[in-house]
């Protein structure tokens, strides 16, 4: 009985399991059995077949999803025909033709790829020899550089180097093509870049140069000491005008004795035949029995003025050096030697004369 009763509990499940089956059966004959994923066959286009796509770029390759682009479909689900390139190009056709009219929109010029204008401010600080750029960068997070007046905090400004103001710790940047040299002009170098006489001249020194400098002011022949070189025209026009009165100092050899009133006579003015000329500033430096070595100091730059000072006070030179022109100074610089200015001595000449 017990043998008998599993056999019918079985009986009872496998015959409830085979009426399920036939259940199936009768449904599978009204519609078709859904397939399975694995089972399904995607139609991606021209040349698929019922085994499934066509060998080649599928669906996904022209950027459709799985199965290829979906299809519109109307409201009974019928799928809508798709729209042919000649479609697509009358329709684009037609879109421009209707804001053709209109004018083309400008991105601002801190759009992506937008063309800007000027040039990245630490590539022009580079440029004008205050280090690497990112040593330039450095000087721009210490507050340390100012265009057109106003100091510069965050990185990457752009600045038109013909027209902006550009300081550095409140000296002015030479951000152009300019070059600045200082010269100790030995003694019979005449002041010129040229001579037709074939005599040794300022440009003697300059050949090598990729631009044309011009020297600022004169030394006369015999003179010795600092004469500047440079291509910036506005700086050379003003650093000899005597409206910005930019001091030049001398080192004088004379033969004394010497009165101890000889600086207040400098001082006061001296009458010459072209009108009185005036030292800013006089001492002795050196004094070996009867020679002494003077320094004069003053504004003026008329011809041969230093010489003819101390002669019309009674005491001929018998030598001259120019030792300083503004802040340019000729420390120990050797006779002959063409040296670059730095960007800090640039900066103290434009300061100088209002630049």
């Amino acid at each position: 009985m017990r043998s008998s009763g599993r056999n019918g509990g079985n009986g009872g499940r496998g015959n409830h399991r085979g009426a399920g089956n036939d259940r199936d059966d009768k449904q599978g004959q009204g519609r078709p059995r859904k397939p399975r994923p694995e089972e399904r066959r995607y139609d991606v286009g021209p040349g698929a077949t019922k085994d499934g796509p066509k060998a080649g770029r599928g669906g996904a390759a022209r950027g459709g999803a799985k199965g290829g682009p979906r299809q519109a479909q109307d409201r009974g689900g019928r799928t809508a025909p798709a729209r042919s390139r000649e479609y697509e190009a009358r329709a684009e056709e037609r879109n421009r033709e209707r804001y053709a009219g209109k004018k083309d929109v400008k991105p601002p010029k801190t759009f992506p790829g937008a063309e800007q204008e000027g040039e990245r401010l630490q590539k022009v600080l580079a440029r004008a020899g205050y280090g690497s750029r990112r040593a330039c960068e450095e000087l721009i997070e210490q507050a340390r550089v100012e265009v057109n007046g106003e100091i510069v905090l965050e990185q990457g400004k752009r600045v038109d180097p013909e027209k902006d103001e550009v300081k550095v710790d409140g000296l002015t940047v030479a951000t152009q093509s300019y070059q600045f040299f200082s010269l100790n002009k030995p003694a019979g170098v005449v002041s010129t870049m040229e001579d037709p006489e074939g005599r040794q001249c300022l440009g003697d020194y300059v050949t090598n140069r990729e631009t044309r400098l011009f020297h600022v002011g004169r030394l006369d022949t015999e003179t010795e000491g600092v004469i500047l070189l440079t291509n910036h025209g506005e700086l050379a026009h003003r650093l000899t005008h005597p409206k910005y009165g930019v001091r030049k100092t001398y080192l004088a050899h004379i033969v004394g004795p010497i009165p101890r009133d000889l600086g207040k006579q400098l001082k006061d003015g001296i009458q010459l035949e072209d009108g009185y000329a005036r030292a800013d500033h006089f001492r002795v430096v050196e004094q070996t029995g009867k020679n002494y070595l003077v320094e004069v100091t003053l504004h003026e730059g008329r011809k041969h003025i230093v010489r003819r000072m101390l002669a019309e006070a009674g005491f001929p030179v018998d030598k001259l050096v120019r030792t300083a022109f503004g802040p340019i100074t000729l420390g120990d610089q050797k006779s002959g030697w063409l040296r670059r200015l730095s960007n800090t001595e640039v900066g103290m000449l434009m300061q100088e004369v209002d630049l």
